[in-house]
């Protein structure tokens, strides 16, 4: 895995085989930030990163400028990784918080500009977790929230649904605090 842009740009990072993760793809994460990159400035913006697994959304976010990255994994191997990598990398944006995301989110009460998250494919709560966090408003205004999943997962009928993309065998919807319309066409293959 590696940082693709920003201060730690072409940083590589290696995790240790003991952590049960599923990093997102170089390709899919360099596109993710390119819409991103156009939609919010990531210099001003607070991040919520859940099922953080490896870290690799929190360090790209703070190698990019973002202020403040929360990760959340409930694994003790997982948040001791990304610790002792922020550490390395003195990336005082970056906070550590080892929690199960589903006890986490009620009990929260800071709200972001941007909250991702990336659950095991195998999720059965992928529901619930969208309804948390629009529930518990954890995202301000003009917020965005990034929900990584496999192919069968379709949220296009959610009021708060605005975007959708495929990269390979990675999907990524794109929720806002306030509906709204994309206005491209979902659904859409992209590669580079």
């Amino acid at each position: 895995m590696r940082i693709i842009r920003g201060k730690h740009q072409r940083r590589q990072i290696v995790a240790p085989d003991n952590l049960p993760t599923r990093p997102t793809t170089d390709m899919a994460k360099e596109s993710l930030f390119n819409i991103l990159e156009n939609q919010i400035d990531l210099e001003e913006t607070t991040a919520l990163d859940l099922f953080a697994g490896t870290g690799n959304i929190s360090y790209e976010l703070v190698s990019r400028g973002c202020p403040h990255v929360t990760a959340v994994d409930e694994n003790n191997n997982c948040v001791r990784f990304i610790r002792e990598t922020a550490n390395k990398l003195n990336m005082n944006e970056l906070s550590v918080v080892k929690s199960d995301v589903f006890r986490f989110l009620p009990m929260h009460k800071a709200k972001y500009d941007l909250i991702f998250a990336d659950p095991p494919y195998d999720c059965k709560h992928y529901d619930l977790l969208v309804s948390l966090i629009f529930e518990n408003n954890l995202l301000k205004e003009d917020g965005i929230f990034v929900l990584e999943h496999d192919r069968t997962i379709d949220f296009s009928e959610h009021p708060n649904y605005y975007d959708h993309r495929k990269y390979g065998k990675v999907n990524f919807t794109f929720f806002c605090a306030t509906p709204r319309h994309s206005d491209r066409p979902e659904e859409t293959e992209e590669s580079h």
